[in-house]
């Protein structure tokens, strides 16, 4: 058995990046406009996306990319899913707020500018947009010759919601009951890791898929090389979380029956303990696991520890409910996303998440 593999041996710390985002915080200024005004700040815990006044209604904005994960897409010479996954880093993390995303803007980064790749990456930004039903209003594309050496992908999210509706987990209770929406697969966290993980095998991402990477309806080639697999795209859940949060202002004492949202991104299971100060998260009935995730545990002789906190292992969010909500909040989401299942629920033993195994236990995020 080969020595366990790690992220951080990988070259990503998150407990280094956790330090280092919290020194930059500490050092910025939050805002000159005063409450009251548009774009005064409103706290927001979690910090799933940032929130602004903005009249009657509140603005939402997040920024994100698509990481390494492009390195594979360079390396196949296949971007075209690369920006539908920078919209679901950035529009996922709006609906963990509460916040309809209505527009994006991208930055992309090129040693030399490659019409044909920003044709690709065009017209996967094009479907993406339309997947989560936002207006593409505008972008950046720069050359950077000695500072990037391969293309770079990043953007910006904006939403809106009405004053009153923001969701930041200040109505979390004991007993409130967690709804799991599966993801389609490794998204766009943990790639440091994964091809480290590709690197130790010597295998290339052109081979065959060594493991069968049928799952859950997936559309993949007959015979799907180990590239067809990471690249598929981050799932965007604008449809299934936007439309339910509607459907709870129109139902009587239901509109605020969703209590939290989490992102299962860099941190994996830890993220939900960004909602709540307190309380904890216990997973008793998990989503399943997506081949990849087996193979690449298998192959990295990964601890379960550090595979759930890598990676999301199936379960791209999470919706923590009201308790005698559940069953037709789950029942109306399962029309747009029939995987959709009950996962566990929010206790208050102590501010930790724990899972159905016993190695899963995190406290930090």
């Amino acid at each position: 058995m080969s020595d366990p593999m790690d992220y951080a041996s990988s070259g990503v710390d998150i407990d280094l990046e956790g330090a280092a985002v919290a020194s930059l915080i500490g050092s910025l200024q939050r805002s000159s406009r005063k409450k009251g005004t548009p774009g005064a700040p409103v706290d927001l815990p979690g910090g799933f996306g940032g929130l602004i006044e903005f009249g009657d209604h509140l603005l939402a904005l997040a920024t994100d990319g698509v990481g390494s994960k492009l390195q594979i897409a360079t390396a196949v010479k296949n971007w075209d899913c690369v920006g539908i996954d920078c919209m679901a880093m950035n529009v996922n993390d709006l609906l963990c707020v509460g916040a309809e995303p209505i527009a994006f803007v991208d930055y992309i980064a090129v040693p030399k500018p490659d019409p044909e790749v920003h044709a690709a990456v065009g017209a996967s930004l094009a479907k993406a947009c339309e997947l989560a039903n936002v207006t593409l209003a505008g972008g950046e594309t720069a050359s950077l010759p000695g500072i990037v050496t391969e293309l770079d992908l990043s953007g910006t999210a904006l939403g809106y919601l009405t004053k009153g509706s923001a969701i930041t987990g200040e109505r979390l209770q004991s007993g409130d009951v967690l709804i799991g929406l599966p993801s389609s697969g490794i998204h766009s966290n943990g790639f440091s890791l994964v091809r480290n993980i590709i690197n130790r095998m010597g295998i290339s991402y052109t081979d065959p898929c060594p493991f069968d990477a049928g799952f859950a309806g997936r559309e993949l080639p007959e015979e799907p090389t180990i590239s067809d697999v990471l690249l598929i795209p981050t799932k965007i859940y604008c449809e299934p979380v936007v439309e339910l949060l509607n459907h709870l202002k129109t139902t009587q004492n239901s509109v605020h029956a969703v209590h939290g949202i989490a992102h299962i991104t860099g941190g994996g299971l830890s993220n939900l303990l960004r909602l709540h100060d307190h309380l904890g998260w216990h997973i008793d009935a998990p989503m399943p696991v997506p081949p990849e995730f087996i193979w690449l545990q298998n192959a990295g002789n990964v601890t379960d520890l550090e595979m759930h906190r890598t990676f999301n292992m199936g379960l791209g969010m999470v919706l923590a409910v009201e308790q005698n909500q559940a069953v037709p909040i789950l029942s109306y989401i399962k029309q747009f996303e029939p995987e959709a299942t009950i996962i566990g629920t929010v206790h208050d033993k102590g501010r930790k998440v724990t899972h159905s195994n016993p190695d899963v236990f995190y406290e930090h995020y």
